[in-house]
């Protein structure tokens, strides 16, 4: 499975299942995404690969340890590795597949204007166990 940022200059690879995707409605992702939610998957870092544009890649990072990946030719937000063994994937840059969406993260702060639909999760903040939820996005029979 093949990913790229708007301009085509950072390209990436995902290998193995599909995972499922989140949608995540913290008010981080709103304002990096512009939306109400941003959709996104989390893979194990030795399913990752970049085949191209990492020095197009630039990092901004508050001091809560979030931080926002962008290429710096046309902004897209691009995969980030984080706990030195996963990668986020922003799911609008890939090509190509049809995810099942199951869970809805940081309900406690959606946007009136947002209307999620129930899925099999939804947390009203971030999940207590990330490894345990990254597990349940690459489960198998999830694809």
């Amino acid at each position: 499975m093949n990913g790229k940022c708007n301009c085509g200059s950072v390209s990436f690879e995902i290998s193995g299942a599909l995972p499922a995707l989140y949608h995540c409605y913290c008010t981080l992702c709103q304002k990096q995404g512009g939306g109400a939610s941003n959709a996104a998957t989390i893979v194990y870092l030795e399913n990752f690969q970049w085949i191209s544009g990492e020095r197009k890649i630039e990092k901004w990072q508050k001091d809560t340890g979030f931080s926002s990946h962008f290429c710096i030719d046309c902004g897209s937000p691009v995969p980030n590795e984080f706990r030195s063994k996963y990668v986020w994937i922003p799911f609008g840059l890939m090509e190509g597949v049809s995810p099942v969406v199951r869970a809805n993260l940081w309900l406690n702060s959606k946007p009136g204007w947002a209307a999620p639909i129930a899925l099999e999760r939804n947390y009203d903040s971030a999940p207590d166990n990330i490894a345990e939820f990254v597990e349940y996005l690459n489960a198998i029979e999830h694809v």
